[in-house]
C-alpha cells in the first residue's frame, strides 16, 4: 500500500528529530496507530496523521488521545484476563495432577501424599509465567496511583470468584454460604499488601516492595484459610475421646501452618497438625489455598510493575548558536 509505505517514511523523519532515548516508544506508539488506521481502511487519516507528526516541532508535546485510549484498553485486558488465567490454571493442574496419580497411583508408594504437592507445584509454576507476562504488559499499562492499581487488581479477581461461584452454586457440599467469608477476607487484605508494595515501588525500593507484596499476600492467604476452618470445624475438646476414635476437631495451636498444610498435605515435621486434622483441613479448604497461591504472583508482580518510575530521560539539549 503506497499511502501505509509514505506515511512510515513520514514518521521515520519525525522520529529522527527526537532524542534517541525517546525514539524507540515514539515509533511503537505510531506504528501501532498507523496499523490501526490502515485496517480499517481510513488511508487519508492515515497520512494526515503521519505528516503532522512530521510537520511538528521536535520535542513539542505529542498529543494524541489514541495513544492513552490504547493504554487503558491494554490496561483493561491485563486485569480483567488474568483471574480467569488463574482458575484455568487452577483446572489444569488439578487434571494434570489427576491423570498422574491414575497412572501412578498403584505403582509408585506415596503417590497419594503427592497429590496435594503436584497440584500446588504445577499451580504455582502456571502463577509464575503469567507474572512474567503481566510484568512485561504492566510496562506499557496506564499509570495510575498505588490504591487504584490495588484496586484495579482485586476488583476483577473478585468478579471472577463471583461468577465461578454462581457457576458453582448448588454443586458444592459445602456451599457457597461456607465459600464467602474466607474469600472476602482474602480480597479485603490483599488490598493493603499491594498498596503498599505500590508505594514501595513508586519510590524505588523494588525489592522490598515485593518483599511487603508477597508477605502481605501470604498473610492474606493464611488468615483466609484459617478463617474457612474455623468457622467449619470445631476445636479439640479438652477432655479425651470416650470411644478412642479421633473426633471431627482441630486444635487451634497449629493455624498459622494450615495454608502450607493445604499446599503440601504435611505438618513440616511438626506434631501439629496430625494426620487426621490435616484430612480435615484439606476437606474444607480445598480449592481456595490453591487459587490463592494462582493469583499472588501476577498481583504483586502487577501491583510493583505497574508503580515503578519510568525511567529518566535525559535533558534535551538547548541549541548553542554559532559565533558569528
Amino acid at each position: 500500500m503506497v499511502t501505509r509505505r509514505l506515511a512510515a517514511v513520514l514518521l521515520r523523519a519525525a522520529a529522527r528529530r527526537w532524542p534517541a532515548e525517546l525514539r524507540d516508544e515514539l515509533v511503537r506508539e505510531w506504528d501501532a496507530e498507523l496499523h490501526v488506521l490502515a485496517g480499517r481502511g481510513q488511508r487519508w487519516r492515515m497520512l494526515r496523521f503521519a505528516t503532522s507528526l512530521a510537520a511538528s516541532r521536535a520535542g513539542a508535546p505529542v498529543v494524541d488521545r489514541a495513544v492513552p485510549d490504547r493504554r487503558l484498553r491494554r490496561t483493561a485486558r491485563v486485569l480483567l484476563l488474568a483471574p480467569p488465567a488463574c482458575v484455568a490454571a487452577v483446572a489444569v493442574a488439578a487434571v494434570v495432577m489427576s491423570q498422574a496419580y491414575a497412572v501412578l497411583g498403584a505403582r509408585v508408594p506415596g503417590a497419594t501424599a503427592a497429590q496435594l504437592p503436584l497440584w500446588s507445584g504445577l499451580t504455582a509454576g502456571a502463577g509464575a509465567l503469567l507474572a512474567l507476562l503481566v510484568t512485561r504488559a504492566a510496562r506499557r499499562t496506564a499509570r495510575t496511583g498505588p490504591l487504584a492499581t490495588a484496586l484495579g487488581v482485586v476488583l476483577p479477581i473478585a468478579l471472577t470468584v463471583t461468577a465461578v461461584l454462581a457457576a458453582l452454586a448448588g454443586r458444592d457440599d459445602r456451599g457457597v454460604p461456607g465459600t464467602v467469608p474466607g474469600l472476602l477476607l482474602w480480597l479485603a487484605l490483599l488490598v493493603p499488601a499491594l498498596w503498599g508494595a505500590g508505594i514501595l515501588a513508586r519510590r524505588g525500593r523494588t525489592r522490598l516492595a515485593w518483599a511487603v507484596g508477597v508477605l502481605g499476600a501470604l498473610v492474606a492467604a493464611d488468615a483466609a484459610v484459617v478463617l474457612a476452618v474455623v468457622s467449619a470445624i470445631p476445636a479439640t475438646p479438652a477432655e479425651p475421646v470416650a470411644d478412642g476414635l479421633p473426633a471431627d476437631t482441630v486444635d487451634r495451636v497449629s493455624a498459622p501452618l494450615w495454608l502450607f498444610t493445604c499446599w503440601t498435605d504435611s505438618s513440616l515435621g511438626l506434631p501439629r497438625p496430625t494426620a487426621w486434622e490435616r484430612f480435615l483441613i484439606t476437606d474444607r479448604v480445598l480449592v481456595e489455598p490453591v487459587f490463592y497461591l494462582a493469583c499472588t504472583p501476577y498481583a504483586v508482580a502487577y501491583a510493583v510493575a505497574a508503580a515503578r518510575p519510568a525511567p529518566a530521560t535525559a535533558p534535551v539539549p538547548e541549541p548553542v548558536p554559532s559565533p558569528a
